[in-house]
């Protein structure tokens, strides 16, 4: 697990985005799995810039949805369909096919999560995946208590989760109550997972997943075992790493 501290949030999103634009200079035909919130937000809009100033072709890349929320109209600004289309693959121009969504308002959603997984496996695979982390420990909409073997499926928000998440919207009571996720086992089958966090209150989520024992308690935990993982964070989430000084391959200057 290759651990990089910035400075500030500015800092981590200006890194992640060099981190995500090597690979895609590198695999113009890139699949990237793609999260949604205020973290990756800045890096999907230096991406953005990096591509309409003529520096990162974006034309051939194939997106993966993480999750979406259950029974939201995908016009809603909340949606996360919705949020990547507007944030990421309308201002580049991207084809609305090249997103592969997961649909929260399909009739069957067992039957979605299929779909999903065979749409992942037909296609050879995510190359880098693009995380958060929730301030539990959940990665996609895994919360405390996921199987480490579990797959895309609709999942039941912990109150934790539903609490965090209420900023985006008018008030907590309307904050969906499930959501559609790829499960951990899923998410640990990327090639290479980027993961993202920024601010004081993912601090313990942050050392739990670098330091603790891997335990579906702490589902990020499942990161340690995989073989090509990168986070980023700021001085504030990094704060409780009690191997900081060892473990850290960069600081910011």
């Amino acid at each position: 697990m290759d651990l990089v501290v910035q400075d500030t949030p500015e800092a981590v999103a200006e890194c992640a985005a060099q981190h995500v634009a090597s690979r895609v200079l590198a695999l113009p035909s890139a699949h990237l799995g793609l999260a949604t919130g205020a973290t990756p937000r800045g890096v999907y809009q230096r991406l953005t810039n990096a591509h309409q100033r003529g520096m990162l072709p974006l034309s051939e890349v194939r997106y993966f949805m993480l999750d979406e929320y259950v029974g939201i109209d995908t016009k809603e600004p909340t949606s996360f369909q919705n949020v990547l289309r507007r944030e990421l693959l309308s201002p580049v121009g991207a084809e609305p096919h090249s997103l592969e969504i997961l649909d929260g308002n399909a009739a069957d959603l067992s039957a979605e999560a299929d779909r999903f997984e065979e749409a992942l496996r037909s296609s050879g695979g995510i190359d880098l995946q693009i995380l958060g982390i929730g301030t539990n420990g959940h990665i996609g909409f895994n919360e405390p208590g996921s199987s480490f073997t579990s797959r895309t499926r609709m999942v039941e928000l912990h109150e934790e989760t539903v609490q965090s998440n209420s900023r985006y919207f008018d008030s907590p009571e309307v904050v969906p109550r499930k959501a559609l996720s790829q499960g951990l086992a899923t998410i640990f089958e990327a090639r290479s997972i980027l993961l993202l966090a920024t601010g004081d209150s993912k601090a313990r989520a942050i050392s739990s997943m670098v330091e603790g024992p891997t335990s579906p308690s702490n589902p990020a935990s499942i990161l340690q075992r995989h073989p090509d993982v990168t986070v980023i964070m700021d001085a504030a989430a990094a704060s409780r790493l009690r191997s900081a000084q060892s473990a850290i391959s960069k600081v910011s200057a």
